[in-house]
């Protein structure tokens, strides 16, 4: 089952560390950090940059939930597992399913291509293709998409990396 950790925002990478050092792999069998590729461009050239997709949350793969929480109220910086007040809730298998295909085994959302024709997003290659009805808004200049997607038990918006190749 995976799990959603909530961490202070620019402490992730910091908190994954000290989650893999502390807590046993028996316990903890994956802790991971989903991030997107984006372009940015600097000394006259564009670079493929990583970020975090989820700012504030890092994920955990484990059957023992119990034995993780108690672990990790000994992880300095831990906030809380996301669930509501009387349980500590996985997330669906839907949700899981979705990060695994936007994502892959890499937990990285790479960049997607795409064109505008007649006003509509189409796009051609990447993770985003398929799903261009979870665009909100586009960012040509940036290159990049601003996506709304059911995540947490709830909607919520991400960034990802989307280059427009072309307009019509």
């Amino acid at each position: 089952m995976w799990y959603v950790i909530q961490v202070f925002t620019g402490k992730e990478e910091k908190m994954k560390e000290m989650c893999e050092s502390e807590i046993s792999q028996e316990v903890l069998t994956e802790c991971f950090i989903p991030y997107y590729e984006e372009m940015k461009k600097y000394l006259g050239e564009w670079h493929r940059k990583r970020k975090i997709l989820f700012p504030g949350y890092i994920f955990a793969e484990t059957e023992q939930i119990d034995t993780l929480y108690a672990e990790l109220k000994k992880v300095e910086g831990f906030t809380k597992i996301l669930g509501d007040r009387m349980y500590l809730l996985p997330l669906a298998e839907d949700e899981v399913k979705f990060i695994l295909c936007f994502g892959g085994e890499k937990h990285v959302v790479e960049m997607s291509r795409g064109v505008i024709e007649n006003d509509k997003i189409i796009v051609g290659e990447g993770p985003l293709k398929g799903l261009e009805g979870c665009i909100k808004r586009i960012d040509r200049h940036r290159r990049r998409a601003e996506i709304q997607i059911e995540m947490f038990g709830r909607m919520v918006d991400a960034i990802v990396g989307l280059e427009i190749v072309k307009k019509e």
